[in-house]
């Protein structure tokens, strides 16, 4: 799918689905930078453990949430050398709770985390993307950003406005040769779908017409296509893999 190794950037990289997609971006033949959570003190160790697998890559601590962090974060990256040609805006958290019982704290920090963290890391990259003339950008939504979800007022807003940043980005960087697309997965397979109680997660299973919770890697190798020179048409558009669970 890549004629040439560029450079990609995740953030949330470290975990769960980011983590599928870094390595998908290092199959795909990418460098790749995974952004983590300042003083993360498990990043080292998994640094390690990926290099034994056979995945080599650099990391950087990131507050996606701070517009100053972000901007040090990409600091940090040019003056070591690197530039950014994909980037996956994968990082999110989740503060569940009914609107009347939804405390203000909880709402701002999955606006700034889900959504603001958007315009804080795309912002210092997107114009050397554009001056190169190519560029790929990959926005992580969520079904419930398509269909809500009760007890998710704010985490279902960020996932909506990902989509409304995505479609207004995509009209403004298209001639340039940079490309602007959101993901929407599903429910998938990992610690966070996990710690959830086996009752409530059978019922989610339940709801899912293929009968099963998606799989990381299978979301992964949709960025990674999506982030390839194949894909170079596809721009501004909302891609979800939900196992069939909402469909629209």
């Amino acid at each position: 799918m890549t004629q040439q190794q560029r450079t990609a950037l995740v953030t949330g990289g470290n975990r769960g689905l980011g983590e599928a997609i870094a390595r998908a971006l290092h199959d795909a033949g990418h460098a790749v930078i995974v952004a983590h959570t300042p003083g993360n003190r498990t990043v080292a160790g998994w640094i390690e453990a990926q290099a034994r697998q056979g995945y080599s890559f650099a990391a950087y601590g990131v507050d996606v949430s701070d517009y100053e962090s972000a901007q040090q974060m990409a600091r940090n990256v040019r003056a070591d050398g690197r530039q950014v040609d994909i980037l996956v805006n994968n990082a999110g958290i989740t503060r569940d709770a009914t609107l009347r019982k939804l405390e203000k704290a909880g709402w701002d920090a999955v606006l700034r985390t889900n959504l603001d963290s958007t315009f804080n890391v795309t912002k210092p990259f997107i114009d050397a993307m554009l001056q190169r003339g190519w560029g790929r950008i990959v926005n992580i939504s969520s079904i419930n950003g398509s269909k809500g979800q009760f007890g998710q007022t704010n985490y279902s807003a960020s996932k909506a406005g990902v989509h409304g940043f995505t479609m207004a980005l995509a009209q403004e960087t298209a001639r340039k040769g940079v490309t602007v697309n959101t993901v929407a997965p599903g429910y998938l397979d990992t610690e966070m779908v996990a710690a959830v109680p086996a009752e409530t997660r059978q019922r989610i299973v339940d709801a899912i017409p293929v009968g099963r919770l998606g799989k990381p890697a299978e979301v992964a190798a949709l960025v990674a296509f999506i982030a390839s020179d194949a894909a170079a048409f596809m721009t501004g558009s909302k891609v979800s893999m939900n196992g069939g669970q909402h469909m629209a």
